[in-house]
């Protein structure tokens, strides 16, 4: 604590540039003299009524000068090399009884700093962490400019994208201006469809839910889903954060059973854009159709728009069904999984295998992607009074994630290969010399399925949904 009695380390926290500057200059020159030797005196001083500060003054022998105490750090001086001078260094913790504690009795080894540390971090190399960027940090720990570094990164990126978010806003009213067919969007939508996206797209990467490719993909996607409509946002993030949950869950298990997992799922561009390619293009048409916005689902009134809707709905739902039954019903299951063209029995991990487990999982991946649009709808949309229910988008998703599932099973089991590798014990996806055929022929992989049966779910379900939707 200071001679005022505040806490050093709050006192000088906010300092001028040039004082750091100058702060490090000394702590450099300060360490070089502890490096050849000498003993560090610690003491009070007061100077025209400021804060007490704290000076380390390196001599060789002599007595503590006055105020001051022993710190009881001798650094024994290098071979070969004398000392001479004095110099001085301004710490940022200050020691209460004029001297450094000692260092507990441990034994005390010398550190990068040039001055003897015990097992934890010593006293003495405490102060030096917040003075030099250059001098070697090992005597002591880094959090102060990692956080401090974070903080300043995210302060500038979130500049950049505040920039990038006018921009497109006066993009947006130039258009308008000039070409009146085009409705300008407000600056508060292009700021969000920006930073979540960019938030949601590097925490997936920090987590390895996504790599370089899929958090640059996801970027795109989450951009043009979130620009078009909130709901469309929500039914992403949903299906996209369910799933890279149940990808960790359970991983011990999913490792012995699965010859291509990878830790944390680790999706690539190519997965992203065959799980959002078809959104993100009924997002683009549903925009140039309708324009940005939240609407009702109702037939009467805007039958294109809301078929878009719903088969975008649809496309999201049906691939979070089939990720669900994949990542629950490989091990919660208790029975073993039947090959949904033959029914027989085959191991876990086939393509084109179904549980009961798996099918129920499905139902409830695409009704929860269907709740979230559901309550996004009961956020943002003005005019619900004058419009067809919209409950029944909870059960459309529902019904898009079980179809979604058994289509995708089924394409799985056909055009997939399968085969039983005897010497992993896990089933393969390619053909090897050691492997057995259990279904399916070489023809697709398992993006491609994926993005087939996103394609058919999302043309066929809308108008199946046409004849029992509800009328306003």
């Amino acid at each position: 604590r200071s001679a005022s009695g505040a806490d050093s380390r709050t006192a000088v926290s906010f300092l001028p540039p040039h004082q750091w500057r100058r702060r490090r200059r000394r702590a450099r020159r300060a360490a070089e003299h502890a490096r050849n030797g000498g003993e560090a005196r610690w003491w009070w001083r007061r100077r025209g009524g400021r804060a007490g500060r704290c000076r380390s003054r390196a001599v060789r022998g002599g007595k503590a000068r006055r105020g001051g105490g022993d710190s009881g750090h001798r650094v024994p001086p290098r071979p070969g090399r004398a000392w001479g001078g004095r110099s001085s260094l301004l710490v940022k913790s200050l020691v209460s009884s004029g001297s450094a504690p000692r260092c507990g009795g441990r034994e005390a080894v010398v550190g990068h700093c040039g001055l003897e540390v015990g097992a934890d971090r010593c006293s003495l190399c405490f102060p030096l962490q917040v003075f030099s960027f250059r001098l070697p940090m090992s005597c002591y720990d880094e959090d102060f400019f990692k956080e401090y570094f974070k903080m300043m990164a995210n302060f500038l990126v979130l500049n950049v994208i505040i920039c990038i978010s006018l921009a497109l806003w006066i993009v947006s009213i130039t258009a308008n201006t000039y070409y009146g067919t085009l409705q300008p969007i407000s600056p508060w939508r292009w700021l969000f469809s920006v930073l979540v996206p960019v938030m949601i797209a590097v925490q997936g990467f920090k987590k390895k839910s996504l790599d370089h490719s899929g958090a640059l993909g996801g970027l795109v996607v989450g951009f043009i889903l979130t620009v078009a409509n909130y709901s469309f946002f929500t039914s992403l993030l949903v299906f996209f954060v369910t799933s890279s949950k149940l990808t960790k869950w359970k991983k011990d298990i999913k490792k012995k059973i699965d010859s291509e997992y990878k830790e944390g799922g680790q999706r690539n561009w190519v997965q992203v854009f065959c799980n959002g390619g078809v959104p993100m293009e009924l997002a683009v048409l549903y925009m140039i159709e309708k324009g940005p916005g939240e609407i009702p689902i109702d037939f009467s009134k805007q039958y294109t728009a809301s078929w878009m809707c719903l088969s975008l709905l649809a496309a999201l739902a049906s691939s979070a069904g089939d990720t669900w039954a994949s990542e629950i019903g490989s091990v919660m299951s208790k029975s073993e999984p039947r090959l949904i063209t033959t029914w027989e029995k085959v191991p876990v991990g086939t393509n084109g295998a179904i549980t009961l487990v798996g099918l129920l999982s499905s139902l409830f991946g695409g009704m929860a992607v269907g709740t979230a649009y559901f309550l996004t709808q009961l956020l943002f949309v003005t005019d619900l009074e004058v419009s067809a229910p919209q409950w029944p988008i909870v059960v459309f998703g529902a019904a898009a994630g079980l179809l979604g599932s058994i289509v995708d099973s089924y394409l799985g089991a056909t055009m997939q290969y399968s085969g039983f590798d005897q010497n992993t014990g896990m089933v393969v996806n390619h053909e090897t010399k050691d492997s057995k055929h259990i279904s399916g022929k070489p023809i697709l992989d398992n993006n491609t399925v994926n993005l087939f049966s996103s394609i058919l779910i999302a043309l066929v379900l809308p108008g199946v949904a046409l004849c029992f939707w509800p009328r306003g």
